[in-house]
């Protein structure tokens, strides 16, 4: 599917987003900008046309954060219905192979152990994500 395919009359929404995993611990982001500011998330963005989902997280982690990672195994994709649009987000666990996560666009972030998985304020297609990353860290 493209950007411009629709279900019905919403339009699809096609992301990735990076699970990034360093000792037991998952990094989440704030975003800083745009109709769900202030609200958490999983890094990650738009696949661009011609592009695997792999490529658009290696390229929008770069972007945003400054670090190169290497996605190691899909999660899930989520498939969310936001009001104006519907999001189908793949989603990736990561490890770190370089950089150090600086913040480009978002305002804060946080490296959450199991425990604190549900302290924050996640937008809704990244909150279904929560129990997924649990069970994984249960399997660690």
């Amino acid at each position: 599917m493209d950007e411009g395919e629709h279900i019905g009359q919403m339009k699809i929404v096609k992301v990735v987003a990076a699970i990034i995993i360093d000792n037991k611990r998952v990094f989440a982001t704030q975003r800083g900008y745009g109709e769900f500011k202030d609200g958490w998330e999983f890094p990650g963005g738009k696949i661009n046309e011609g592009e695997t989902a792999e490529e658009a997280l290696i390229r929008e982690i770069k972007e945003e954060l400054d670090t190169e990672v290497c996605p190691f195994k899909s999660l899930d994709t989520v498939e969310y219905d936001y009001p104006k649009f519907h999001l189908s987000m793949e989603c990736f666990l990561c490890e770190i192979k370089s950089g150090k996560l600086t913040l480009k666009e978002h305002e804060a972030s946080a490296w959450l152990g199991k425990d604190e998985l549900y302290s924050l304020d996640w937008l809704p297609a990244d909150k279904v994500l929560i129990p997924r990353i649990e069970e994984y860290f249960l399997a660690l």
